[in-house]
C-alpha cells in the first residue's frame, strides 16, 4: 500500500493533470468545490483523463 507521502503526491499529480485537461477543454476549474459544473463539463474532463491515460499507457506497451 502507498505511505501517506505518495497518495499524498499522487492526489495531486491527478489534480494538475485535471486542471491541465480541463483548461485545455476550455472548462473553468478553480481551486476547491466545482458543484457549478454541468454534468457535460465535468465527464468531458473525466472522459479526456481516462482517454489520454488509456493512450500513454498503449504506448508504453509498445
Amino acid at each position: 500500500m502507498a505511505s501517506g507521502t505518495s497518495k499524498k503526491e499522487a492526489k495531486t499529480a491527478m489534480d494538475r493533470f485535471k486542471t491541465e485537461v480541463a483548461s485545455e477543454l476550455g472548462v473553468n476549474l478553480k481551486e476547491g468545490y466545482n458543484g457549478d459544473l454541468t454534468s457535460r463539463e465535468a465527464g468531458s474532463i473525466g472522459g479526456e483523463m481516462v482517454r489520454r491515460m488509456i493512450k500513454k499507457q498503449e504506448e508504453q506497451m509498445k
